[in-house]
């Protein structure tokens, strides 16, 4: 039912327009609006809260659902899901819960995740944006580059050094709200693919974040971005995968309605056997999402179930992009046949949330400690 109603809203809300979206590089705003009133933008959130109060399962299916169409739209799903409002509502404080978390679950506002830098994006332990502490409050200084909703979110969940002595243990995590004096959000960055999706650059200066906006204890900044991310792999997994079964459907349907010599180019063995290797590596990468997302709702150790996951579906997606604009030919790069979007859209799902060698790097890790 949770798929159905997901692959219902991409086909007749997110469908219409997406090519002129990606054109024009538009947030789609009122997609994200519809998607808040059906409870996608807090899925996994305690209905006490807001929230739809779903397991991770059902977050992935809707993922997949709405990457097949428009991943522009699904990353905003993602990062209010599973960085904004999974991280406050684990490890947040009541009064933090009540003032943010309610609103970010029904998608009455949305939230961004701040932790890549100019000089640390993968490597979380060199932030240079800075937290000092002055008694009540923390004094913000820095700059976050590829922040997602980086101009259209009201709350951002900023890791900044407050003690640079203790290394990894002096990051802490604090949530700023957009319209805090000293804080300025840069220009749209003009991407590849998803480019419907609102990425920024924020600057902060001498931003008065109060010490009630600390997440956790002092210097707990870093474990939660850690904890996050790893959640947060598991959603752009499906979104990866949502990326590769679109491309598959717009080729077997083109492929039983183009004709080449005679035949549909279905009934051509060359294409039938690319068909072929893209089904069977679509359905390798569900159950790898799918084992994630069960881990997760277990209450088992997900690092390394969601680190393959992100790695071979975010692979699974860029290659069957390329086979799906092989095979449409000609058309494929045409936009209004869709997969080449598709395909450029896929190429980001090897990036953020970690790249492909930040995965393997965490899988060699857990294989070699057993």
């Amino acid at each position: 039912m949770i798929q159905q109603a997901a692959r219902d809203f991409a086909q007749q809300e997110l469908l219409p327009g997406v090519i002129e979206r990606d054109e024009e590089q538009r947030f789609p705003a009122e997609a994200v609006r519809k998607m808040g009133e059906l409870g996608f933008m807090g899925m996994m959130v305690d209905p006490k809260y807001g929230g739809s109060g779903m397991d991770t399962l059902s977050y992935v299916i809707v993922m997949e659902e709405l990457s097949k169409i428009d991943a522009s739209a699904s990353v905003v799903v993602s990062v209010n899901n599973s960085l904004v409002c999974w991280g406050l509502e684990t490890f947040g404080t009541e009064e933090q819960k009540q003032k943010y978390l309610t609103r970010l679950a029904t998608g009455e506002i949305i939230g961004a995740f701040c932790l890549s830098e100019p000089e640390a994006g993968s490597d979380a332990t060199s932030q240079k944006t800075t937290a000092i502490d002055k008694g009540d409050h923390y004094l913000l200084n820095g700059t976050k580059n590829w922040i997602t909703n980086g101009g259209t979110a009201d709350v951002y969940l900023v890791m900044a050094q407050t003690d640079a002595d203790k290394g990894h243990k002096g990051i802490n995590a604090l949530i700023v709200e957009k319209g805090m004096p000293g804080f300025e959000i840069g220009p749209k960055e003009n991407k590849l693919g998803i480019r419907g999706s609102d990425t920024h650059s924020l600057q902060f200066n001498d931003v008065k974040v109060p010490k009630e906006n600390r997440i956790g204890e002092d210097g707990f900044g870093f474990k939660f971005a850690m904890k996050t991310l790893a959640g947060g792999r598991i959603g752009i997994a499906a979104q990866a995968l949502g990326i590769a079964a679109g491309a598959y459907e717009l080729s077997l349907k083109y492929s039983k309605e183009r004709k080449a010599f005679g035949k549909e180019i279905s009934r051509h063995q060359a294409i039938a056997f690319k068909l072929a290797d893209m089904h069977t590596r679509i359905e390798a990468a569900r159950h790898l999402v799918y084992k994630s997302a069960w881990d997760k709702d277990q209450g088992n150790n997900y690092d390394l179930s969601g680190a393959m996951a992100k790695l071979y579906a975010s692979e699974v997606a860029m290659w069957a992009s390329v086979e799906a604009v092989q095979i449409h030919g000609g058309n494929g790069y045409v936009k209004e046949y869709h997969v080449e979007r598709l395909m450029r859209d896929a190429k980001i799902t090897q990036i953020y949330e970690g790249t492909s060698e930040i995965q393997k790097i965490v899988i060699s890790r857990s294989v070699l400690s057993n």
